[in-house]
């Protein structure tokens, strides 16, 4: 593939052979999958990232909040909701075959960004050295006149693209990086999800059920509802009957 167009479709094993070259040296490419709260990652890109472990990337997720807010249930107590949706989120990781989940422990519906969030988002960037990086699209409150954008994905998703461009990249941002043995980074692309502006499509037919699979790893958000595998899989089918997710996709040039 010489170039993406609105509405192309791309499997895994095109774009691990076109990103390979991306990589350092005797290194497998590395997706970092930066999501707001426990399940976002899943919602917005479990698909692709499991079509990515499968073709040998090392697949990450970093967790912005603690979930603290997630539930309906009135006896749930705060700190074991925080345990369980920790844990929910390292056994979705685990069916999806990423790597490992690390969480920055920020509180649920009170994410604000500023320069230590920043710093935070861009130490996992020089850490684990990602060619691509997901996360949500922070641009629009209204998303497709269907629902509102949630203020912790906005804060989250302008964090990560912060830090991506030009934080990570200048060394002369968070010197103290350098002096603790991580080095400046430069992520090659980004593909934001639950945007207004999608011109990148996977399709993910053959994982669907996976993806499925990983979302009902979060027992308590989904455990309760008996229509979630119809719910979600006519969430991602498409007029054509096929099942895909949409990013909006910015190939980082410099």
């Amino acid at each position: 593939m010489s170039g993406v167009v609105a509405g192309a479709t791309v499997s895994g094993k095109d774009r691990c052979e076109r990103f390979s070259r991306w990589s350092e040296p005797n290194r497998m490419p590395t997706a970092l999958v930066i999501a707001a709260h426990p399940d976002d990652g899943e919602f917005g890109c479990a698909g692709y990232a499991a079509q990515l472990a499968n073709r040998g990337w090392d697949v990450y997720f970093l967790v912005v909040t603690n979930g603290a807010k997630g539930t309906e249930d009135r006896s749930m107590t705060r700190e074991r909701l925080i345990a369980l949706r920790r844990e929910e989120q390292r056994e979705a990781c685990r069916r999806l075959g990423a790597k490992e989940a690390f969480f920055l422990e920020r509180e649920d519906g009170e994410l604000v960004y500023d320069r230590s969030l920043l710093e935070e988002v861009v130490r996992y960037i020089r850490r684990l050295r990602p060619d691509t990086v997901l996360t949500h699209d922070p641009t629009d409150i209204i998303i497709r006149d269907s629902f509102i954008n949630h203020p912790d994905h906005r804060a989250t998703g302008t964090a990560a693209l912060d830090a991506v461009y030009p934080t990570a990249r200048d060394h002369l941002n968070f010197p103290h990086h350098v002096e603790e043995g991580l080095e400046p980074h430069k992520v090659r692309e980004v593909l934001l999800w639950n945007t207004n502006h999608p011109n990148f499509d996977v399709d993910i037919g053959e994982l669907v059920d996976l993806k499925i699979h990983a979302l009902s790893a979060h027992v308590s958000q989904f455990g309760k509802q008996d229509d979630f595998a119809a719910f979600s899989r006519e969430r991602w089918k498409n007029e054509d009957g096929r099942y895909l997710e949409r990013f909006r996709r910015i190939e980082m040039g410099f």
